[in-house]
This record gives C-alpha cells, sequence and structure tokens, in this order.
C-alpha cells in the first residue's frame, strides 16, 4: 500500500511542477492561470497521498521528506509526466493523455475499499473531470486550428504516443491492490481510454501512432533524463536548507 500511494502521489507531483514552469509563460494569461491552477490541484492531490503514505509507513516522515528527499530511482511517477513542456501542443497532448487515464482511474478507485483513498479519489474527480475537459477542448482548437496548430498537435501525438502504454501494465504491486478492491483493474481501463482518445483524434483527422512497442519503466524506478533536472528543482531548496519550514 506504501508504494502504491507513492506511485499515485509522484504522478501529481511531477505532472504538476511540469506545469508549474508554465507561470508567467502561458500563451494568454487565461491560459496561464488556467495550467497554474491544475498544477496547483495537482500538487494538492499529491500531498493527501504523501500525507497517507507516511501515515501507512509509520517511520515518522514527513510529506516534505517524501516529495523532497529520495533519490531518483525512488520516484515512481510515469514516464509520460517527466517530459519536457516543449510547445503548447506538446504540453496540451501531454495533458489530454493522462487526464482521460487519470479520470478512468478515479472513477474505478472511487469505489476503493480503502475508505480514505475513496475519499480521496471522490475529491480528486472533480477536479480532474475539469482537467479532462480542459485539455480536450484546447486539443480540438489546435487540432481544427490552423495548419501550424494542426502539424504541432500531430508531432505532439506522435512523439507522446509511446509512453502510455504504461498506464495499463500491470506489475505485482497493481494486481495486489485489484485484488484487494483498493484500485482499478489497470487492464480493463484500456478500451474506454482508446476509444475515448483516438474518437476525438479520429474527428480532427489526426493521427494516431502505429506503435506495439511502449516505453515503460517509470512505476519501478527506471526514468529518462528529464526527472533527473526536475528533481534537482525540486530538491534544492529542502537539501540546501534541510528541515526547513514552511
Amino acid at each position: 500500500m506504501y508504494q502504491f500511494c507513492l506511485r499515485l502521489a509522484d504522478s501529481s507531483s511531477i505532472l504538476g511542477h511540469r506545469l508549474g514552469e508554465w507561470c508567467g509563460h502561458g500563451p494568454v494569461l487565461e491560459q496561464d492561470i488556467a495550467m497554474t491552477n491544475i498544477a496547483l490541484d495537482l500538487i494538492g492531490q499529491a500531498r493527501n497521498y504523501y500525507q497517507y503514505a507516511a501515515k501507512i509507513d509509520g517511520a515518522g516522515k514527513t510529506e516534505d521528506d517524501l516529495a523532497y528527499l529520495r533519490e531518483g530511482g525512488e520516484y515512481a511517477n510515469y514516464l509520460l509526466l517527466e517530459q519536457p513542456n516543449g510547445d503548447f501542443a506538446m504540453t496540451i497532448v501531454r495533458q489530454y493523455l493522462f487526464d482521460v487515464y487519470h479520470r478512468l482511474f478515479l472513477e474505478g478507485m472511487s469505489k476503493s475499499s480503502d475508505l480514505e483513498l475513496q475519499a480521496f479519489a471522490v475529491r480528486h474527480l472533480k477536479e480532474v473531470q475539469y482537467h479532462a475537459k480542459w485539455s480536450g477542448g484546447w486539443v480540438e482548437r489546435l487540432g481544427d486550428g490552423t495548419p501550424e496548430s494542426f502539424k504541432r498537435t500531430q508531432m505532439a501525438i506522435d512523439n507522446l504516443w509511446r509512453f502510455t502504454g504504461e498506464f495499463f501494465k500491470s506489475d505485482e504491486i497493481d494486481r495486489e491492490m485489484h485484488s484487494l478492491g483498493i484500485a482499478p483493474d489497470l487492464a480493463a481501463l484500456e478500451n474506454d481510454w482508446k476509444e475515448e482518445v483516438t474518437s476525438l483524434f479520429n474527428r480532427l483527422k489526426l493521427l494516431v501512432p502505429n506503435t506495439p512497442w511502449m516505453l515503460t519503466g517509470g512505476k519501478t524506478g527506471s526514468h529518462t533524463e528529464h526527472l533527473g533536472y526536475i528533481l534537482a528543482e525540486m530538491q534544492l531548496l529542502q537539501r540546501t536548507h534541510p528541515g526547513l519550514q514552511w
């Protein structure tokens, strides 16, 4: 359960920090604020999971210890979420691919046998439903916009699709959580995810890559080089001033 909570926390935390990099750099003020708010939602979700993980661990660690004082190989976020922001289309496609999965996952976990995780899921689902609506709306605007916005959206899909298979690849921890009724069966979410995502892409004439081989490993600590740069920024303050409190 401890490792499972860390996986949930790390994914929300890393994506939240990635989106936070857009603060003050958004294409227009309204979307700058929207991305910042979504980042805050995700970091708030990560806090819930880190706090619960620390409680389960019982070793006296705090949420800050778990968020900022682990080594890179101990992080268990999805590889997709640590990928660089790139241009606005890249950020939007990354967000949309995860948002649809995240919503489906939380819908399943809202029936969790663990009452604390169930409560988190119900609360977080309201936020993630908005996230998916926002990112899906922007995929539509970019895909159905100018030739340039269409081209950039297709490039983002081509680049990021290879990371999506990791969402549905279950390991021993995932299978145990499902068998205990704590989390949904990841494989069972794949068809609904693909149907929703490809339906939008097909309507916009965006091509879904034919990529039978997917990149995985994030959940078990095997990351791309990009995570190290994120952690260097995230952990600087805590490692420079150990025990720092807000």
